[in-house]
C-alpha cells in the first residue's frame, strides 16, 4: 500500500474535464491532506480534443498549458482525474513538481490481485491508455497478465446527460457480466466510482482509482513545507 503522509502540506492541483470531479477530489483531498491547499482546473475540451486526436501535439500543448498554470498557482504535485489525459500529463511531469495519472496506483494494485484483468470503460479513448499502464506495471512486477475490456454501452451519453443514477448502473450491470471471467475488476475512469457501492455482492475485488491515487499524491508532497496561511 502507498506510504500516506496525511499531515503532509504545500499544495495540490487537480486538472480536470468534468466539473463532477472537483467536489470528489477535495472532499478526499480534505480527508488525506487536511494541511494542504487545493488548486482546481477543470476542462472538458481538453477531453474531446483527445478523444479526437489521440496524444498529438495539439493535446500535449493544451495540457502542458494547464500545468504551467497550475504550477504557476504553487502547486508542488498534480494529480489528472481524466484516464484519457493522464497519459500526456504524466510524460510533462518535471522540473520537480510531479505529476501524478489517476489510474496508475489502481493498476499497479490489480497486476498483484492475478492474472485476469477485467477493465471497465466509458469511452474508448480510455482503452489504450489503460491497457498501456497495466502492461508497465505487470512488466515491473515480473507478471504475466490477460486483460478482457468490457466497454459500457451508452454510458458516456448518460454521464453527458448528468444521468448519475442510470450511468452507475450501466456500470455495475457491465462489470457484474465481466467478473465471473476475472480475477479483479478495475473500473477505469473515475466518475465509475460510486458504482463500486453496487457491487458489494462479487467474489472478486472490484478497484476503483479516486482514493488510491489522492493517496500518492500525499506520498509525493515534499517534506518540510510549512503550513499556507488560507486566511
Amino acid at each position: 500500500m502507498t506510504e500516506l503522509r496525511s499531515g503532509a502540506a504545500g499544495t495540490v492541483g487537480f486538472l480536470h474535464t468534468a466539473d463532477v470531479h472537483v467536489a470528489t477530489f477535495e472532499g478526499l483531498a480534505r480527508e488525506h491532506l487536511p494541511n494542504a491547499a487545493t488548486v482546481h482546473r477543470v476542462d472538458p475540451d481538453a477531453l474531446e480534443l483527445a478523444r479526437r486526436e489521440g496524444t498529438a501535439g495539439s493535446v500535449r500543448a493544451v495540457v502542458a498549458a494547464h500545468l504551467v498554470e497550475l504550477r504557476d498557482a504553487g502547486c508542488e504535485v498534480v494529480l489528472c482525474t481524466c484516464s484519457t489525459l493522464g497519459e500526456v500529463a504524466e510524460e510533462l511531469s518535471g522540473d520537480g513538481m510531479p505529476v501524478i495519472r489517476i489510474d496508475r496506483p489502481m493498476l499497479r494494485r490489480a497486476v498483484g490481485l492475478g492474472p485476469r484483468v477485467g477493465v471497465l470503460v466509458a469511452l474508448t479513448s480510455t482503452v489504450e491508455p489503460t491497457t498501456r499502464v497495466l502492461a508497465e506495471e505487470a512488466a515491473d512486477a515480473g507478471s504475466d497478465i490477460c486483460v478482457e475490456v468490457s466497454v459500457v454501452e451508452n454510458a458516456w451519453d448518460a454521464f453527458l446527460a448528468g444521468e448519475a443514477d442510470a450511468y452507475h448502473s450501466l456500470v455495475a450491470h457491465t462489470a457484474r457480466a465481466l467478473a465471473g471471467r476475472c480475477d479483479v475488476v478495475v473500473l477505469a475512469q473515475a466518475s465509475m466510482e460510486p458504482a463500486a457501492a453496487l457491487l458489494s455482492g462479487l467474489t472478486v475485488p472490484v478497484l476503483t482509482s479516486p482514493r488510491s491515487a489522492v493517496e500518492a499524491v500525499g506520498a509525493a508532497m515534499p517534506t518540510g513545507t510549512e503550513t499556507p496561511d488560507l486566511r
